[in-house]
Parts: structure tokens; C-alpha cells; sequence
């Protein structure tokens, strides 16, 4: 190993010892140490469990909000305003995911997560349900997630659902996100049916909870 030319370069500023470079067989240890540790943070910032955390309960209403579109070109934090000149729900046109407009319509299926493993699976088979319940209203949110992996994860997935961004994680909270993916159900106008799937669910489980709700929402079902 070649030594340092005598008098090359500063030593340590005065009343501090010197300090000993780490042996390079370490470093690429202690720079994978660091990305799990990034990635652990990063994730458990994300799904820190709040109060009461677990979903939206039955007969509550859906906390109103509206983000930018994954495919569109508007950027902003989320609306959760529920009063004062641009509340949440009145936030109606192109590149916006107003959960408002969907639960006007129909009932909804609404399913939060982040941009990890499993979690992502839902969005597929979501989407794979959208023919057999033209009358529910399909939509996902990622959690702080990137705007151009979003993109490619809609073109690769095939996905026509609503997916929108919340950059700041404002809707893991409102929501009491405790899991990755969490599913909330809700009837048309917003009351939520049932509780939330906390869990990756199979595409049976999730066919099953749509077609509850959807019979719950039918004309017939509270006669």
C-alpha cells in the first residue's frame, strides 16, 4: 500500500486525535448496512401505525380527499380539507382522484399502498375484477411513492383503475393505514361497508368482499 507523501495534506484540526481509515474490506459491508437501514426507515415512516390504526371502521364515513393522478401532470400535496374556500371533495377535474366523485357513483374499493413486493399484487387483481362489477368504482393511492416508477408499474399491469400519488403520506393516517395493501369498502356515498382487508389478499378473497358490497349497494338489498 502506498504511503502518503510526508507533510501531504492537513492533519486532524488541534485537540482532535487522528482518525484511522477503516480497513476497505469492510466498506462495502458497511454500505450495504446502510441502505437496509435506509430502506427500514423509509418503510416504517411510511406504515407507522397510527392511533386506532386498522382501517376506517364500518358505518364511518370515508374521509374525504383528492391527489394527483399517477398518469396525469398535476403535482400537490393532498386535499383532506373538509371545509374552507377548496375543500376536498369540490377539487373536480382532469389528473385528480377525487374519492367524492367515485362514492357519487357507486360503491367504492379503494386500496392504499406502497411500491414493495406483494403489496403491489392487489393492483392486478383489482384490475382483473373491474369487468364483473361495472357498477363498483376501483381506485388505488400509493403512499409516497414515484410518479415515474407509477407510471411503468400502470403500462406493465394494464391497469385502467384511478391510481393516484400522496406525496406526504396525509392519507395514512386518515385512513389508519396499518398494513401494505389495506382495502377499505365502501357503499355509494361514502359509509364504509365493512372492515378493510389488512392483508394481501387472493383474488378470491377479494372477489368474495366485492360482491358483498356490491349486493349490500343493490336496490334490493335493504327491502
Amino acid at each position: 500500500m502506498a504511503r502518503p507523501e510526508p507533510g501531504g495534506g492537513a492533519g486532524p484540526p488541534a485537540g482532535l486525535p487522528a482518525q484511522r481509515a477503516e480497513p476497505p474490506r469492510y466498506g462495502r459491508y458497511v454500505g450495504l448496512l446502510a441502505i437496509v437501514i435506509l430502506v427500514f426507515i423509509t418503510l416504517n415512516t411510511i406504515l407507522t401505525k397510527p392511533v386506532g390504526a386498522g382501517g376506517v371502521r364500518p358505518g364511518e364515513a370515508m374521509p374525504p380527499f383528492a391527489v394527483p393522478l399517477a398518469t396525469g401532470y398535476l403535482r400537490g400535496d393532498a386535499n383532506v380539507s373538509t371545509d374552507g374556500p377548496h375543500p376536498a371533495c369540490s377539487v373536480r377535474k382532469p389528473g385528480v382522484l377525487n374519492i367524492c366523485e367515485l362514492y357519487e357513483q357507486g360503491p367504492v374499493v379503494l386500496a392504499l399502498f406502497v411500491e414493495e413486493g406483494s403489496c403491489l399484487d392487489v393492483l392486478s387483481e383489482m384490475q382483473a375484477l373491474v369487468p364483473s362489477f361495472p357498477g363498483v368504482r376501483f381506485a388505488a393511492v400509493s403512499i409516497k411513492g414515484s410518479r415515474s416508477s407509477l407510471r411503468r408499474l400502470i403500462a406493465r399491469r394494464h391497469l385502467t383503475l384511478p391510481v393516484g400519488i400522496d406525496d406526504q403520506g396525509d392519507l395514512v393516517s386518515l385512513y389508519r393505514q396499518a398494513s401494505c395493501p389495506q382495502v377499505t369498502f365502501a357503499l355509494k356515498g361514502g359509509i364504509v361497508q365493512s372492515d378493510a382487508l389488512l392483508n394481501p389478499p387472493s383474488l378470491a378473497t377479494l372477489r368474495a368482499r366485492v360482491a358483498e358490497l356490491a349486493l349490500a349497494t343493490a336496490p334490493s338489498a335493504g327491502k
